[in-house]
């Protein structure tokens, strides 16, 4: 059962940060609240304020510069899953939003609150992990980037400040010739294993849901380029 708790409505990243910082601990950041109001009813978390921040210009929508997509925060799984620009880009990343969790949560939740509640048991995490994507944040401070591998410190924690925001994800978009791959193993609706693959000129390969984090594996030197000769020639 929920424990009453108050909602602030942030209509702009300087405001929500602004919440952020009177409220500090007591107050957490809410979009979709797919994993957030369910650890609330669970009574493993509770915080007395929600700071609504779904309806920020700032934190919607998907863009692409100079080789790198702009995934607002706020943007859903379901409208992740059919952007055009996510599925010309990198088809691997649209395919597998397309599998996250269920119907619901899709439509409700969203790539930022998945990143920043860092439930081990997630989809995105590992596949952004391998593709070398960014977190943009603001806070008090100011902007500054961090790259996901560092942004996810543990289980449900991130390197995310007490008067910080998270503004975006960047996510460089591999050359047309590099192949993208997420596969994922699950009981349910998440996974309990998945795998990411960058088979660039240094093979990627990332483990998600297995660790508190999504771990990189030693590939022993193998090249991306000697696994696309192995399935060129076991295609012939």
């Amino acid at each position: 059962m929920l424990r009453r708790f108050e909602v602030k409505r942030a209509t702009s990243v300087a405001e929500a940060v602004d919440l952020r910082r009177r409220y500090g601990s007591d107050g957490a950041l809410y979009a979709g609240g797919t994993e957030l109001l369910v650890a609330m009813k669970m009574g493993l978390a509770r915080w007395p304020v929600l700071i609504d921040v779904k309806h920020i210009p700032a934190l919607r929508g998907v863009t692409r510069t100079d080789g790198v997509l702009r995934i607002g925060a706020a943007v859903t799984h379901w409208e992740l899953e059919r952007d055009p620009l996510l599925a010309g880009a990198i088809p691997a990343f649209a395919e597998m939003e397309r599998s996250v969790a269920n119907v619901r949560v899709r439509a409700a939740g969203t790539l930022g609150g998945n990143i920043a509640f860092a439930e081990p048991h997630a989809d995105p995490p590992a596949l952004l992990v391998a593709l070398g994507a960014r977190a943009v944040l603001e806070g008090a401070s100011g902007p500054r980037t961090v790259p996901m591998a560092e942004f996810l410190t543990g289980m449900y924690q991130t390197a995310l400040g007490e008067d910080e925001v998270l503004v975006a994800i960047e996510v460089p978009v591999p050359p047309p010739a590099v192949p993208v791959a997420y596969v994922k193993f699950q009981i349910l609706e998440r996974p309990t294993v998945g795998v990411a693959v960058v088979a660039g000129e240094g093979l990627t390969v990332v483990v998600g849901a297995v660790d508190e984090v999504p771990r990189a594996v030693d590939t022993g030197g193998l090249r991306g380029a000697d696994l696309r000769s192995a399935a060129t020639a076991d295609a012939v």
